[in-house]
């Protein structure tokens, strides 16, 4: 089978763990892995793998157009609105890793077939694939939600130049996803950086303000949606069985990561990563 042409955008932490998965997929193959910096941590990876890399960033990508079918952004919310004006033109998808909002916002354990059809596809946030499930299974199975809060905390050595740049477009963004599949129109999201050592495990806790819950339904699909999400990011659970508290349900999860490039408890990257691999392998299978 042929396999889909992949090109990634930004050498970080991000792309040279989505670089690793690349290279163990049956579908997707790694042509061009592109950055500014020849010297930095992730291209010296990718030059030990054999890889192709270039710092010529958007420019490399241009010129190789070609031989590109889709393009994993790794950069900047900013930069990702200038790379999308270049690359939309030549008809090449993307699948956005930054908080740019250009695209459709993709949960892949919710909307998977239906955003493959698009262009530019949006991974929302890390917090938000790990919160926005849970806040779907909310608005499927409860009456007038009132409000909804989701609190994500991740270890600070985790977060890197780019997360720390658009902490703003992260809560905007994923306020925006939790609307847009949970129905509700009030939510907020809020982000702790812990710089505790040894380093913690990603966790988010989602809060929602229900008069009266149904908690069998809602157990029952928040199971079932854990295990759909466990098919592409294995290391996600719950933390316990979800709570009726104070006028409030609250579901508790957390995510741990595969352990590619980056250590086990930057979960919060890797589910971000494991969610747009599946994307990927999705265009990929559907364009046999």
């Amino acid at each position: 089978m042929k396999k889909l042409n992949i090109a990634i955008l930004g050498t970080g932490n991000i792309g040279t763990d989505l670089l690793i998965k690349v290279l163990r997929s049956d579908y997707l193959e790694c042509v061009l892995f592109v950055g500014r910096n020849m010297s930095s941590r992730g291209v010296s990876k990718a030059l030990s793998l054999g890889v192709s890399v270039s710092n010529q960033s958007i420019t490399a990508i241009e010129k190789n157009h070609k031989n590109i079918d889709l393009v994993f952004d790794c950069t900047s919310a900013k930069d990702a609105v200038k790379h999308w004006n270049i690359l939309e033109p030549l008809n090449i998808k993307v699948i956005d890793m930054t908080p740019a909002k250009l695209g459709g916002f993709c949960i892949p354990a919710v909307n998977l077939k239906e955003v493959s059809k698009l262009n530019n596809i949006n991974m929302i946030t890390c917090g938000g694939q790990a919160s926005i499930p849970m806040a779907y299974v909310l608005g499927k199975t409860q009456k007038q939600i009132k409000y909804i809060e989701v609190v994500s905390s991740i270890s600070s050595r985790s977060a890197g130049p780019a997360t720390r740049l658009n902490l703003d477009e992260y809560v905007e963004t994923t306020e925006k996803g939790l609307t847009l599949f949970s129905g509700v129109t009030k939510t907020k999201a809020i982000l702790n950086l812990n710089p505790a050592v040894p380093s913690i495990n990603m966790q988010t806790t989602i809060f929602a303000q229900v008069e009266e819950p149904d908690m069998n339904l809602l157990i029952k699909e928040v199971n079932i949606m854990v295990k759909n999400i466990q098919n592409y990011v294995p290391g996600y659970s719950l933390i316990n069985t979800p709570i009726y508290e104070n006028g409030r349900i609250v579901v508790m999860v957390k995510a741990l990561g595969l352990g590619d490039y980056l250590p086990k408890f930057a979960g919060n990257l890797d589910i971000i990563n494991c969610a747009a691999i599946a994307v990927a392998e999705e265009l990929s299978k559907s364009n046999k």
